[in-house]
């Protein structure tokens, strides 16, 4: 059997169709958990944050309660979409100038104890579950307490991310808990985490309370404190999720939907506005034309987002004009057809990210599109000692630049990477139900996640791809998220297109192996608003797949 360093992605998979209820992530064990959780009675909400818990379990490289964590819910009784941001809040003590004072006024070091935010995860699960759920919490949590507690194999590319962190596990407080004996679980070995379990169990029978107040709570003040990071219990007591209204635009026959800033989602909507402009179903899916016009896109849209995308609670963000059609129309006049432009700047309008995502479809037609993350693999790899999950580095996403709308300021939320994406088509024919929904979809990664977004819903309703189709297609990605970065394309783009971007002036590079998963880990459900059979797929750049009840 090939280790999982010599394992290639080479996949060919078929869309999953079902009728009973849907789950789609990156982990079977936890694809399993949702499903468990659906047919004990429980809604989209339920099996989604049972599916979550049990990813912090299997796939700690990538999520946990240390992390935070977004959400769109479709109701299908309603055809209304909410969004819940539950992502945390830079420390009260924690400012710029205390950052220059020790020296770090130009960049916060990415694993540094200062880029710890205040977990959101827990009150995201908690709240989610309060306002859409039907099964108490202790239900839902039950099959992540099995596994955590009884131990689970790990699966080969989660070994491959968990060994390329071991050395750093092994030398933070607490870090240790996550390995055997200091080094990674392989492929194929059963790992126990019962300090997950703890917590878990803490968690199924008090609710968030128990995890923002008491013993938690100062084990997490503790570790950061003892670590040089100011993160207090007074922080922690104080997190609150929100529930926001999600912002939308429309592209061809459906309207596609993301959570409004602090997160980034707003990339997305901006590059679909501009190809709007365009007939992209004309040109072929990987030709350098139509790949020319989508970087561009992408890169007016970054240019915008870098700039505008802060926490709205402390900067007025002109959605609005930046959404519109009339906006899109005068930015498209940037986008040369022939010619790359790799110096966009942000527009001026007249008024003033390792990942775990998940998907969820019930039998009702509810959808929960929901992702979780700790930013960096296992952000700062710093363990709360006894309680079995990692701390995030998400603070990394502020600007210290003070007058930069997402300037690092107490109590603020930072830039975030990660977006759930929703698809629905607009009602004209039943205005009490105005949207039916068409798919609940992601895609992972960093910077990756809104250019994958947008690739996505061009193969789904420009092409009429099915979902295992539309995520086996290779993508391209701008790799730092910035106007003018180096593209990357995915094996599979041939080298004729690569000179022909390269003669267009675009920066280009060539990717295979395992690092392909820089190009995100999506997951897509379809439902056909007719007949409501389901069809998902599974990224194939994961260990992951679709299942239906």
């Amino acid at each position: 059997m090939p280790s999982s360093t010599e394992l290639e992605f080479a996949s060919r998979r078929s869309p999953v169709y079902g009728l009973g209820g849907m789950v789609a992530t990156s982990q079977p064990l936890a694809v399993a958990a949702g499903l468990e959780i659906l047919s004990q009675g429980g809604n989209a909400a339920d099996a989604a944050v049972a599916t979550a818990a049990a990813l912090n379990v299997t796939e700690p490289t990538s999520t946990g309660l240390g992390g935070d964590c977004f959400a769109l819910y479709f109701q299908a009784s309603t055809g209304q979409i909410t969004a819940l941001n539950s992502s945390g809040r830079a420390p009260a003590g924690l400012t710029i100038e205390r950052l220059r004072k020790e020296g770090l006024a130009d960049n916060l070091p990415p694993f540094h104890p200062y880029t710890i935010t205040i977990p959101g995860a827990c009150a995201g699960w908690c709240d989610l579950l309060a306002r859409h759920g039907r099964l108490p919490i202790s239900q839902v949590l039950a099959p992540a307490i099995r596994l955590a507690e009884g131990g689970f194999p790990v699966s080969p590319v989660t070994a491959y991310y968990w060994e390329r962190s071991a050395k750093r596990l092994s030398n933070v407080p607490g870090g240790i808990e996550l390995t055997i004996n200091g080094r990674a679980p392989r492929a194929g070995e059963i790992f126990h985490n019962p300090g997950l379990a703890r917590t878990l169990r803490r968690i199924a029978e008090a609710g968030k309370a128990a995890f923002y107040q008491g013993e938690i709570a100062e084990a997490i003040a503790s570790v950061v404190q003892q670590a040089g990071g100011c993160l207090s219990v007074d922080d922690l007591a104080a997190h609150t999720s929100a529930w926001e209204q999600p912002i939308s635009t429309t592209y061809r026959h459906v309207r596609v939907w993301e959570c409004p800033p602090n997160g980034q989602g707003l990339a997305a909507l901006l590059a679909l506005n501009l190809l709007e402009g365009y007939d992209m179903g004309s040109l072929p899916p990987l030709s350098p034309q139509r790949l020319h016009l989508m970087i561009e896109a992408m890169r007016l849209a970054f240019a915008d987002t870098r700039w505008y995308v802060a926490d709205p609670e402390f900067t007025q963000i002109p959605l609005g004009w930046l959404l519109s059609k009339e906006y899109a129309a005068q930015r498209r006049k940037l986008i040369h057809p022939e010619h790359a432009t790799l110096d966009q700047l942000h527009g001026t309008p007249t008024s003033a990210s390792d990942t775990i995502y998940l998907s969820v479809v019930d039998a009702d037609g509810n959808a929960c599109s929901f992702i979780n993350s700790n930013y960096m693999g296992f952000g700062t790899d710093i363990v709360p000692p006894g309680w079995g999950f990692t701390l995030q580095n998400r603070g990394v996403g502020f600007s210290l630049d003070p007058s930069h709308p997402n300037a690092l300021e107490p109590g603020k939320r930072p830039y975030h990477t990660i977006i759930p994406g929703m698809i629905t088509v607009d009602s004209h024919d039943s205005p009490s139900i105005p949207n039916t929904l068409y798919a609940s979809f992601g895609v992972m990664g960093g910077f990756m996640q809104p250019q994958g977004h947008m690739q996505v819903v061009l193969a789904l309703v420009d092409d009429g791809l099915d979902p295992q189709a539309t995520l086996d297609r290779p993508r391209f990605c701008i790799n730092d998220g910035t106007a003018g970065g180096q593209v990357m394309l995915e094996e599979g783009i041939t080298s004729e297109v690569l000179v022909e971007l390269g003669k267009m002036g675009h920066m280009v590079n060539s990717v295979s192996g395992f690092e392909r998963s820089a190009f995100g880990r999506g997951q897509v459900i379809h439902r056909d608003a007719g007949t409501g059979v389901l069809c998902a797929g599974s990224d194939p750049r994961a260990d992951g797949c679709a299942m239906s009840l």
